[in-house]
Formats: structure tokens, sequence, C-alpha cells
């Protein structure tokens, strides 16, 4: 049996097509396709406040192309997601029903705590009993979680996102609100650690020397960060072979990232190779299991 997530985010769309595993009674996923488009949908939110008839078009085409990858795959259910630039849109609801009415597509707008759930659905699972600080930046939003003994014990949503401190965008005192939420919450007398998702914490792990299979230093993700400040955006694409919207958005989110990790004193991030779109997989199959279940 394969399920598929797709996540619209704010700089780019995903889809993940997993083929459901079972091993005895444990259930896992294993991926067999995925395929990320940048279609950049927070230039137009966050300068404008709703998204063009262009952007429209190109997430119409999009679905098509994610739908057709679907039937071929013989997915046998999916769900698909839009975070902060679709939320924050004026149009966006309107938008989604469009594609839906065009694709059968229905996309689904979901709010930063339902997105902080769905990430912690599959992150826990990486977790010790230790304090962990997991740090999600998106285009347009910061998911901050913090987990104590694999409990989540708070979170928050900010509208700080690689996207939109690109654009210039950032709400004014966002900064500090994240910074005052860190320390009202971090437990400064226990060891935290950080833990990072979202593509661009990703790209910046590939590059750096690691502690372990899964974790690096905050002074090794500061290091290659200035690296690759160090290039123009042109070089970064032709010498770093960092992808056009990855090169632009990658410093602004190591910035996120590590402002984070220094405000809560934590000096290791474990970046597991996890997100939206595992979570949204998981949910899938519960909701698919939840339907199967005979009627009593």
């Amino acid at each position: 049996m394969k399920l598929a997530a797709i996540d619209i985010g704010s700089n780019a769309a995903r889809l993940q097509i997993s083929t459901v595993l079972h091993n005895d009674n444990l259930v896992s996923f294993k991926r067999v396709e995925y395929v990320r488009f940048p279609l950049r949908l927070g230039h137009d939110v966050f300068n404008f406040g709703f998204l063009t008839p262009e952007s429209e078009a190109r997430t119409t085409k999009l679905m098509q192309a994610y739908k057709l990858l679907m039937e071929l795959h013989e997915v046998e259910d999916y769900m698909a997601c839009a975070t902060s630039a679709m939320r924050e849109s004026s149009n966006g609801h309107e938008v989604a029903k469009r594609i839906e009415a065009l694709t059968g597509i229905k996309i689904h707008i979901i709010d930063g705590p339902k997105e902080a759930e769905l990430i912690n659905d599959v992150v826990v699972h990486a977790l010790d009993e230790r304090q962990y600080l997991h740090i999600d930046v998106g285009g347009g939003s910061t998911e901050l979680n913090l987990y104590v003994n694999r409990q989540k014990v708070n979170s928050k949503s900010f509208k700080v996102g690689s996207v939109r401190l690109l654009e210039g965008k950032e709400h004014k005192g966002a900064w500090r609100k994240i910074e005052d939420w860190v320390e009202e919450n971090v437990d400064a007398f226990q060891e935290v650690t950080a833990v990072g998702t979202g593509g661009n914490i990703s790209k910046l792990f590939n590059l750096a020397s690691k502690v372990s299979e899964t974790e690096t230093t905050r002074a090794e993700i500061e290091r290659i960060r200035d690296f690759i400040a160090g290039f123009s955006q042109e070089d970064r694409i032709n010498k770093l072979r960092l992808n056009a919207d990855r090169a632009d958005v990658i410093v602004p989110a190591a910035d996120i990232y590590l402002s984070v990790m220094k405000w809560a004193g934590a000096t290791n991030i474990i970046v597991p190779d996890l997100g939206l779109k595992d979570g949204i997989i998981q949910l899938v199959y519960a909701q698919l299991g939840k339907r199967k279940q005979p009627v009593q």
C-alpha cells in the first residue's frame, strides 16, 4: 500500500509517496518518490497580501502533475496541506477551492499549532528523556516545540521564516518574541539539545562536519553559514551547486536556527530526516485505518 503527502509551503511544494511496511506489529514508511518544486508563494503573500493569478496557475499545474504521479504509483490515499503563505493570503481559501475544482485535490490550509502537531508526531520518535528544543523553520513561519522526557511541554508558532526574512517582511518585534519565549520556557539549569527540521537545516547539516550520523554543533552550523554567505548568489548556484530557490534563503534560515540555539544555550543540534510531509503520511495512515475498521 502506498500513501502520499503534499506539503505546500511558503518557499516550495513537496510531494512524498511512501510504501507502508509491516514487520510483525511494527509499522514503518519507506519513501519511494519525492518531488520538490519552488513555487515561492511567500513572495506574493508577504509583499502583496494575496496570491497572484500567476501563482495560482503554477500551483494548479503542479497539483495536476502531482495527481498524475500519485495515479502512476497507485496511491491509496493522500492529504495535501498548505501552511504559512496560503493561510495568511487574503484569497488563500478561494484559491484552494478553485484548485480543487480543477484538479480534484483538496488542499487543507492548516494553522501553526496543527503544523507543529503533525511534525511533533514524527520527531518525538527521535528523542529520549533529555530536554530538547525542536526548531522547524519554514519560508513563512518558525515552529518551536519544547520536549522533556519525550513529552511536548510547550510550543509556539512565530511569523519569522526564511522567505519572510529575505523579503524583509518579518513582523515588528518578532525576534524579541522568540527570544522571550525561549528564555521563559527552556530550563536554563538543564542541558538542552536542539532538533532541527526543514530543508535548509538539512542542507546545512549535509555540508557540516558531524558529531554523529544525525548530530552536529552550533559552531559548525555557524561556520557553514558564514562560508555560504561569503559567496554571491550566482556562485552559490554554480560553485556550491545549491538550487536557486535554496541559495537565497539558506543564510536567513541559518540565522533563525543559530539565534534560537544561542538564546536556548544549545551547543548541539540533531537533524533527523523528518518533516511535515512525514507527519502528514502518518496521519493519512491513521485515518485510513479508522475508515477500514468494521462497524460494530
